[in-house]
């Protein structure tokens, strides 16, 4: 083939109107390649640009249309929450301080109740054992047997269970309390108008309120 271009058969004579052409537009290389097709005009930089602009590349997430809001609170919300936050943890502390301070003060007070309790059973313990001798002791003393350096002595002891709280009762004329004395014996007068103690036997003993031992003793009263 040529480089001509094909045209179509020609228009018939006598013919008003236009005959259909058809026109191949396809180059022939010298070789006898097939016609390329024409390449299309670039299109305007701009335009391209305008159209890549407004059609969003595939693959791409949609725009999330809450993205650009600020939920984050303001400075001075954030430091009002944090002022709440501080205040309400520093109630809740101080509540469990005065909790544990509560509940240390009644250990303490407890401990002191037992401690007291602890001392007085043995105050008493010791006392208990000691009475045969501190009744012997005061047998002498009334029979005045008790002289020179054992006076001395005895008088020591009864210092020292002073100290301890001890506290001797029972003497002639005391009124009758059956609360401290035990009547080994009774006997009347009518001249008496309560029952009152005329003998002491053996004198009690007691520590504080506590009765180590009841006073034994004799009474006398009205008829």
């Amino acid at each position: 083939m040529t480089d001509e271009h094909q045209q179509g058969p020609p228009e018939p004579e006598g013919s008003g109107e236009h005959p259909f052409q058809f026109t191949d537009k396809r180059k022939v290389n010298a070789s006898g390649d097939e016609a390329r097709p024409a390449e299309p005009a670039p299109a305007d930089d701009a335009d391209t640009a305008d159209e890549s602009a407004a059609t969003p590349a595939q693959g791409d997430a949609p725009a999330d249309p809450l993205a650009g809001l600020d939920f984050e609170p303001s400075g001075d919300a954030a430091e009002a929450s944090a002022v709440l936050k501080a205040k309400a943890e520093a109630a809740e502390h101080l509540d469990a301080l005065q909790r544990e301070r509560a509940s240390f003060t009644n250990y303490r007070n407890r401990a002191l109740r037992d401690q007291d309790a602890a001392r007085d059973r043995g105050v008493q313990d010791v006392l208990a054992a000691l009475l045969p001798v501190l009744d012997d002791v005061e047998r002498a003393k009334q029979h005045g047997e008790l002289s020179g350096p054992m006076a001395a002595i005895a008088e020591k002891l009864d210092q020292s269970l002073q100290k301890f709280g001890v506290e001797r009762f029972g003497k002639v004329g005391e009124e009758f309390d059956p609360t401290l004395h035990e009547a080994l014996m009774h006997s009347t007068d009518a001249d008496a108008t309560a029952a009152t103690v005329n003998l002491v036997v053996e004198p009690g003993y007691k520590i504080g309120d506590k009765v180590v031992r009841a006073a034994r003793v004799g009474v006398v009263g009205p008829e």
